[in-house]
């Protein structure tokens, strides 16, 4: 399935070693990591997954946190994990794991706009690609809550954790 993006998705960011990471809004951004394959799962749950730029396992996104990509993580959540990250980790992870985007900006009529993410004036993927966390995921596997000692689901903070060790 081909997904065309219709927005041109430019974000500058000035990251500053101890702050949190701050949204052009003021709100903290969600990093989504994708846990799961999805073998078996309603094609919605594959859809929004693709709208996240979750194409496979081990992948992650760094989202604002609004209304919209609250229900889409929502919806997801059997399938992820996520919280919120802070600047050191985030800008360990664009330095370590951020694959520079080389594409065209626009289409040959300039009608469409590809989606790409500026940083510093770099332009990056809108998405990581992550090694498998070192020494595993938690105690009780991939299909159970990290609330109940599983990965999946909301981590809070602790989503810098396991972001430091997939890098």
């Amino acid at each position: 399935m081909v997904v065309e993006h219709k927005v041109e998705h430019k974000v500058e960011h000035k990251i500053k070693a101890g702050e949190k990471h701050v949204s052009e809004a003021g709100s903290v951004r969600f990093m989504v990591i994708k846990i799961r394959g999805t073998a078996n799962a309603p094609q919605t749950i594959i859809d929004t997954l693709e709208l996240l730029n979750l194409f496979r396992k081990n992948h992650g996104v760094v989202v604002p946190n609004n209304q919209v990509y609250s229900g889409m993580i929502n919806k997801v959540k059997d399938y992820v994990t996520w919280g919120e990250i802070d600047n050191a980790t985030y800008t360990e992870l664009v330095s370590k794991r951020g694959e520079e985007y080389q594409g065209r900006t626009h289409d040959s009529k300039k009608k469409y706009a590809y989606r790409f993410t500026e940083i510093n004036g770099k332009k990056y993927k809108n998405y990581f690609r992550l090694n498998s966390p070192q020494k595993g995921f938690e105690r009780k596997g991939i299909k159970v809550g990290f609330n109940a000692g599983g990965a999946l689901g909301y981590r809070g903070v602790k989503i810098n954790d396991l972001t430091r060790r997939m890098l």
